[in-house]
């Protein structure tokens, strides 16, 4: 299970603002949500966060700042195992052919050589 899989809609909402931008203060991180709560929400949510080890801070002047724990790599591989799992019934053949249906005429030749390099050394690892 995804150290992530137990964050309420909310606290993922804050932690993807923290690991797209690398550091927030709290109200940075309203000022990026849709439909914000309360600033004292926020402030809540954080430390909640901080709590579960999601989220750290440290003060630059007057001002906290908020800082995700988990590196953006492993963020980015959660989400996608969350996608695959939800959305695609654990199967990467069909997330790959959502990728190259939504995004086929944007695609260069260089951006679809290089997934097939991945591919071929995909098989070949496989072997």
């Amino acid at each position: 299970m995804s150290a992530l899989a137990g964050l309420s809609r909310r606290e993922r909402q804050i932690l993807e603002i923290l690991i797209e931008r690398g550091k927030a203060s709290a109200s940075d991180v309203r000022a990026a949500m849709p439909d914000a709560p309360s600033y004292s929400a926020v402030r809540t949510l954080l430390r909640v966060l901080e709590e579960k080890g999601h989220v750290r801070h440290k003060a630059e002047g007057l001002r906290y700042v908020y800082l995700p724990t988990i590196a953006r790599e492993k963020a980015k591989r959660t989400a996608v195992k969350h996608l695959l799992k939800t959305y695609f019934n654990g199967s990467p053949e069909q997330i790959v052919a959502a990728l190259l249906d939504v995004s086929s005429a944007g695609l260069t030749r260089e951006e679809l050589d290089r997934m097939a390099e991945m591919i071929e050394k995909a098989k070949q690892e496989g072997k």
